[in-house]
């Protein structure tokens, strides 16, 4: 740090009146503070910071008279001695305002070395982290996921004791396998059924012998896994506010509510299903048709949900926590436990080549894990976030917003805002144009498919319909009155 990024600094906390996220003041007029330790565990097992000696946060952040600099020095040293691992600060004596200050940068230790505690005090009761101005002493659950990102966890691969293979759906089960002879035939192309679950690891042997499903088997492609998990779910919440404090009508705290169980796919759609049912569905009008836009796209919030499914936290200590999906009158957030895991962080979150999973296991099923429409349930390449940034690109609304910490992981999408292309589809001046335009671009439609894409009534388009079959303009595919009656353009002969 030089001259002017220390005036700067102390500038900006006499402004606010208190320290900061990544900078701590101490006085330290005689001998450093005992809770010294606390910050330097706290900035090492975040993102590093600044502690600043010799400075009075009391006094309006102005230097301590007759501070001695090079013993606090020192006496920093020993305290960094008392932690393990034992913190490593870069320590100046820099002047500032007639006095000399000591500044030493606390660098954030690396993954592997977390968390660094007070030896004396033992991991669990010595860990800190930054929050806010302060130091906050981390939680069991917290120190467990710091140790955890040391190795690669395998509570997804764990045998789920009470359940057996008839607690696996057949209608998922089935095209998993199939796919797998489909993907893998030299692998799997012979083999059993059986030997192809396991494989797989959708199951294990137990010690005693028996095939069991796994945790990421079950949840994957069980037909209930909350009967043996029962918070392993989704939570839906529609919230009149902006808070989740506001209320209806002085009673009721949400429009909407829903416990969302099942295998994950079809959490996943019935999680889609509850996010279009609550949120607003615009649409563009484009001549006599009009082109839907929702408020968030259906695309993205279901590459979310999955990506949240798939990368919690399965570890038994999270295994009492759900997915939530909450939506606000301004956003929509949705929220797992566990932060983000590995080399993955915030800045590189959908960086190209850079993706790691807490739950390798399930994350190979997922891949693989068809929904009951068709499709598979995620790509399995990195690419989620990538696809969530896309998606709201291309309809005109912010990025996402996310936020990871040691026991959560959110992603919030701002409510898209009303177009002045927007309007109340009332006027239709040139039905049949925009009949013909359509049908230019496809081999058919009926007529349901044209009064959804106009928002006119039946009968308005089968008027129209009547009339461009007497101008020779369109013609019917199948006999009158037949319930698979479509229309296309007729061909010049």
């Amino acid at each position: 740090m030089n001259q002017r990024e220390l005036n700067d600094l102390i500038l900006q906390m006499r402004q606010i009146g208190n320290d900061t996220q990544t900078c701590e003041v101490k006085e330290s007029r005689k001998k450093i503070p005992e809770n010294i330790t606390d910050t330097l565990s706290a900035f090492s097992n975040g993102e590093g910071g600044t502690i600043i000696l010799g400075v009075s946060e009391k006094e309006g952040f102005i230097p301590v008279e007759s501070f001695d600099a090079r013993a606090m020095q020192e006496a920093l040293s020993a305290k960094c001695d008392l932690m393990t691992p034992r913190v490593r600060p870069s320590i100046e004596i820099l002047p500032f305002e007639g006095a000399n200050v000591l500044v030493a940068h606390v660098p954030a230790m690396p993954v592997k070395d977390q968390p660094c505690y007070i030896t004396t005090k033992g991991r669990y009761q010595g860990s800190y982290i930054r929050t806010g101005d302060g130091d906050r002493k981390l939680t069991q659950y917290e120190v467990d996921r710091l140790i955890e990102e040391r190795s690669q966890p395998t509570f997804d691969d764990d045998t789920v004791p009470e359940a057996t293979l008839d607690d696996l759906d057949k209608n998922l089960l089935t095209p998993f396998i199939s796919r797998q002879r489909e993907l893998h035939p030299r692998i799997f192309g012979t083999r059993s059924d059986e030997d192809i679950i396991i494989g797989m690891h959708v199951a294990k042997r137990d010690d005693d012998g028996t095939i069991r499903p796994t945790l990421g088997g079950l949840l994957a492609l069980g037909l209930f896994p909350q009967q043996f998990f029962p918070r392993l779910n989704i939570t839906f919440t529609a919230f009149p506010g902006v808070t989740k404090s506001e209320v209806v009508d002085d009673s009721r705290r949400f429009l909407d509510s829903q416990t969302i169980i099942g295998p994950i796919p079809l959490m996943i759609e019935d999680a889609l299903g509850a996010v279009t049912k609550n949120m607003r569905t615009g649409a563009i009008i484009e001549g006599a048709f009009r082109k839907d836009v929702p408020d968030y796209p259906r695309k993205a919030v279901r590459e979310a949900i999955a990506n949240a499914l798939m990368h919690r936290d399965y570890s038994p200590d999270a295994r009492g926590s759900q997915v939530q999906v909450n939506m606000y009158a301004d956003r929509l957030e949705v929220l797992n436990p566990g932060g983000l895991f590995g080399s993955v962080t915030i800045d590189t979150l959908g960086t190209i080549g850079i993706s790691s999973s807490r739950n390798q296991f399930l994350s190979n099923i997922l891949e693989t894990t068809p929904y009951p429409d068709g499709g598979y349930v995620v790509e399995n390449r990195g690419t989620g976030y990538q696809i969530i940034e896309e998606q709201l690109q291309a309809a005109l609304m912010n990025p996402p917003q996310p936020k990871s910490t040691l026991s959560f992981f959110s992603l919030t999408f701002d409510k898209r805002k009303m177009t002045a292309s927007e309007k109340t589809i009332s006027d239709y001046p040139s039905v049949e144009d925009a009949i013909i335009k359509l049908l230019s671009t496809r081999t058919s439609a009926n007529t349901r498919e044209l009064a959804e894409l106009s928002g006119l009534s039946r009968s308005t388009i089968t008027s129209h319909l009547r009339s461009m079959i007497k101008q020779n303009i369109i013609e019917p595919t199948e006999p009158a009155r037949s319930p698979k009656q479509r229309y296309r353009l007729v061909r010049e002969q």
